[in-house]
């Protein structure tokens, strides 16, 4: 079995959402996904994932107060933040809630790879 950590993937762009989730598979992660904050904090209540991957701007709230809930829930969680909005301030904000990689859309598969691990190795 796989030591591969459980990764809550919140984002509100269905075809983004659904690529996300068949590339984090096929490197055998079991995956849960949200298409906002209250699904999002539904799932991280249901069953506590190991990583948290979140988009920054989500119809009914802010990505980063997500980061920021479930770091309190989950202190050792990792999180990585996605956005297509970053700006200089937004990316220190990202890491002031507690994002250990913040990717900019559209990214690559091999940032995305990039940032999984660099967020699992703190797992």
């Amino acid at each position: 079995m796989s030591n591969r950590p459980l990764v809550l993937v919140v984002e509100d762009e269905p075809d983004l959402r659904d690529t996300v989730a068949r590339i984090l598979h096929h490197e055998g992660y079991q995956v849960v996904t949200a298409a906002s904050c209250a699904g999002a904090h539904n799932a991280l209540a249901a069953t506590p994932p190991g990583l948290l991957i979140a988009d920054m701007r989500l119809p009914d709230g802010d990505g980063l107060d997500l980061v920021r809930a479930a770091r309190t829930a989950i202190p050792a969680i990792p999180a990585v933040v996605v956005s297509a909005y970053l700006t200089r301030e937004s990316h220190h904000a990202a890491r002031a809630a507690g994002a250990v990689a913040i990717l900019s859309k559209p990214f690559t598969v091999n940032a995305f790879a990039k940032a999984v691990e660099q967020a699992r190795q703190l797992n």
